[in-house]
């Protein structure tokens, strides 16, 4: 049994986590002394990462901070979903509480201010997803699912992914498939224990001719996601795969394709009390239980973007459709150059809906009725409030993304080997979507709640004054050469890079502030056309084989889709305007990464500047304005290897501030990790992974950052024994001790978003 899965028995952890992490880094710090030492690497530094570098690089060579998280490890066993794998990485905060999707990600101190993931780019197999990361009610994760085909997780902080990927001054995160090395399959059965979940995984690969290779996998499930209120929500999956055609010496080609088609719950913040500046629940409707999907809701009619009327399904909640092709070649295209292209193409779709706190929790007033289900026209008199039912439809956010990139090695006099890189990234972004706000009166109950007749009040009509009838049908076109140079002298590495990303955006888009319906013949008209040059260098220097210190210096910047068209004069973005806004950010890092006496420590110094435009959706009125971030901070990733017992760990400390001298809303001062492993004998493996973080500020009614989200510490926990060689029964627990763990806060009405509460699931897994 791989050690990776090893872990400690399934007990309460310390109460002093945040000790514990701090202790280890301690541990790897004194490793220096052991120079002479074999090495423990648990941080895995001599394994070659293509994240986020133009050229296959060991991280102990690289002048980036990377992490990178196995299939097979704990996080993944113990992840309720893609997202939230990313909260055992350093640096990264992942607020993974909305379900299978629609997280909110950042990095480094760069804020999460308008959702999703601005600064950073998710991909899989080295292309993005979508084109921008924070697309409202449209984020990356809503199309990317984890399952048997997934190899391994690369995770760039900051560093080169300004200059190899487009809009992602932030870093990289990149979802790499299994190929077929490896010949074999595994079929895994998983059943909720303590909630509403069945999952089956499959997955094969192998060879089918000598120079031949392929994998294909996939998942269905369906259940509740956790939450009673969301009973059946949960139903989909979705089927991959890839061919790899080997050829002479290192060269390949590569086709792929994967096929998604998923409905999940999107849980949204629960109605909460605020109380001097603090979070209290109202009994009855627990932050980590409460959906309100069952809730009998009738059709919710809406306006369609030519003004016509549809209907939809409260209960589909996020509906996710991809069709997706790829290919790949690598090929020595002689006289020493190297040919290297990824294309891929992909038609997303699907419609967003979530029940989002409209106003605070109130008593129903006199005459109030249930409104739906047999109990229909029956007196009510519990606690009500108003429900606006987000409901976007994403027609198309289909992406065509192509990276060519030639490279060539010459030799110097010296021994040393430069490394030249050129390349032209192109992409077409589509964005055709239609968002629809209407408002439902509803009991206030964390599961079983009721859609109500309240006097004054009409059902289904546009909520917030109608402000979010929008529509938008759009096309963005990227052209990006980039230059990379790379110089292995040597303890020496050192890059420098250079990216010029032009964008050209194009379409219409249309608001109608009653909500009733659009002038379709006053189009806002998207017609811009801009460009930006980002740059990157940085080097390493191994002062030997076990340590090596690491600098860099990057200027980038993410850009904006419907963050500058909806709420925003249309002269921004209909080629009036001189300057189009885009998001900056400019970092410098350094760090070291020393091993040895089985431990390994990567650690990482970073300061970063960002000015952003932004518009967030949630806020009442909504506003578009200018912000200024600083951070600066310290990343530990940490391992030791003591005996039978394995741990890893980090520490992520942040001191950010806005323009006004505060913290960013929802920054935390530390974010911490620790995940002890262990095996017992040969047959049986335990473990728990700890994600905490200290208290933080947030937004309420009252002002920006008066609202306190509490520090919280979530322990996960998991346990494998294996029956036989072949066949694997598994325990794993997601929020063991049931924490309360609050996000977000809301500066509208009493609302907060936590994470689920305990989930327990057991699976069984038979390897072939």
């Amino acid at each position: 049994m791989s050690s990776s899965l090893a872990a400690r028995a399934l007990r309460r952890p310390s109460s002093h986590p945040l000790a514990a992490a701090i202790a280890l880094a301690l541990m790897g710090v004194g490793a220096q002394a052991q120079q002479a030492a074999e090495a423990g690497d648990g941080l895995k530094l001599d394994a070659v990462v293509v994240t986020g570098s133009s050229s296959a690089k060991s991280k102990m060579r690289s002048s980036v901070a990377i992490s990178t998280i196995e299939s097979e490890g704990v996080a993944a066993v113990t992840a309720a979903s893609s997202t939230d794998l990313l909260r055992g990485v350093p640096g990264i905060r992942a607020e993974a509480s909305g379900g299978e999707s629609n997280a909110n990600v950042a990095v480094r101190g760069i804020p999460v201010s308008a959702g999703g993931a601005r600064y950073i780019q998710f991909q899989e197999d080295g292309l993005p997803v979508l084109q921008f990361g924070d697309i409202a009610f449209a984020t990356p994760d809503t199309w990317m699912r984890a399952d048997a085909g997934f190899e391994r997780l690369e995770v760039v902080r900051g560093g080169s992914a300004a200059l190899l990927a487009t809009g992602a001054p932030g870093g990289i995160i990149n979802f790499i498939s299994k190929t077929g090395v490896e010949e074999g399959g595994s079929l895994q059965l998983t059943k909720g224990l303590d909630f509403d979940q069945t999952r089956v995984d499959i997955g094969y690969g192998g060879r089918l001719a000598p120079k031949t290779r392929f994998f294909i996998g996939g998942f269905y499930r369906v259940g509740d996601g956790g939450r009673k209120g969301a009973d059946g929500t949960e139903n989909g999956g979705q089927i991959r795969g890839n061919v790899t055609f080997e050829l002479a010496g290192k060269s390949y080609v590569r086709f792929s394709f994967k096929h998604l088609d998923d409905h999940s719950p999107t849980f949204m913040p629960t109605p909460v009390r605020y109380v001097n500046g603090g979070i209290q629940e109202i009994p009855g409707l627990d932050p980590r239980r409460t959906a309100f999907y069952n809730a009998a809701w009738p059709l919710d009619n809406t306006l369609t973007h030519t003004n016509g009327r549809a209907t939809s399904n409260v209960r589909d909640g996020l509906a996710a459709k991809s069709d997706a092709f790829g290919a790949e070649v690598d090929l020595d295209a002689g006289g020493g150059f190297r040919l290297q292209n990824k294309f891929s193409w992909s038609k997303n779709s699907g419609r967003f809906i979530g029940i989002f706190p409209g106003d605070d929790v109130a008593a129903a007033p006199a005459g109030t009725t249930i409104a739906t289900g047999p109990d229909a026209g029956t007196a009510y008199t519990g606690n009500k409030f108003t429900a606006v039912v987000f409901n976007t439809k994403v027609d198309n956010a289909g992406l065509m993304a192509n990276d060519l990139k030639f490279s060539r090695d010459f030799t110097l006099g010296t021994g040393a080997k430069l490394s030249a890189v050129a390349g032209l990234y192109t992409s077409v972004q589509k964005l055709d979507l239609t968002w629809n706000f209407n408002q439902y009166s509803l009991s206030a109950q964390q599961d079983g709640a009721r859609v109500l007749n309240v006097p004054g009040v009409v059902n289904g009509s546009p909520g917030f004054g109608g402000c979010c009838s929008n529509t938008q049908d759009s096309k963005y076109t990227t052209n990006a050469p980039y230059l990379v140079l790379n110089l292995e002298s040597g303890a020496l590495s050192a890059d420098i890079g250079v990216r010029r990303d032009n964008q050209k955006a194009s379409g219409a888009y249309y608001q109608s502030n009653a909500g009733l319906a659009y002038d379709l013949t006053k189009p806002n008209v998207i017609d811009y056309d801009f460009g930006r040059t980002s740059y990157s260098l940085g080097g390493n220097y191994a002062l030997s084989k076990d340590l090596s210190l690491f600098a860099r210096y990057s200027d980038g910047a993410a850009y904006n889709a419907d963050r500058i068209t909806f709420f925003n004069n249309p002269d921004l973005v209909n080629g009036k305007s001189p300057t189009i806004p885009t998001n900056k950010v400019k970092q410098a890092e350094m760090g070291v990464k020393i091993r040895g006496n089985g431990m390994s420590l990567f650690a990482t110094l970073f300061h970063a500047k960002t000015d952003e435009v932004n518009v967030d959706v949630t806020t009442q009125p909504i506003v578009a304005k200018a912000n200024s971030y600083r951070s600066k901070g310290l990343e530990l990733e940490g391992s030791a290897r003591i005996g039978v017992f394995n741990v890893l760990g980090g520490l992520t400390y942040t001191d950010a501030k806005q323009a006004d001298g505060r913290a960013p809303k929802r920054q935390a001062k530390l974010v911490y990790q620790l995940t002890p492993t262990a095996n017992i004998g040969d047959a049986l493996t335990v473990g728990v992974g700890i994600v905490g973080t200290t208290k933080s500020q947030d937004d309420g009614p009252t002002g920006p950052l008066t609202i306190t989200l509490p520090a919280y510490t979530v322990v996960n926990a998991f346990a494998s024994y294996a029956i036989t060689d072949r066949a694997t029964l598994s325990l794993a627990a997601n929020n063991l001790f049931n924490e309360l763990a609050y996000t977000e806060s809301n500066d509208g009405r009493g609302a907060a978003r936590a994470y689920t509460g305990r989930t327990v699931k057991a699976s069984l897994r038979y390897s072939f």
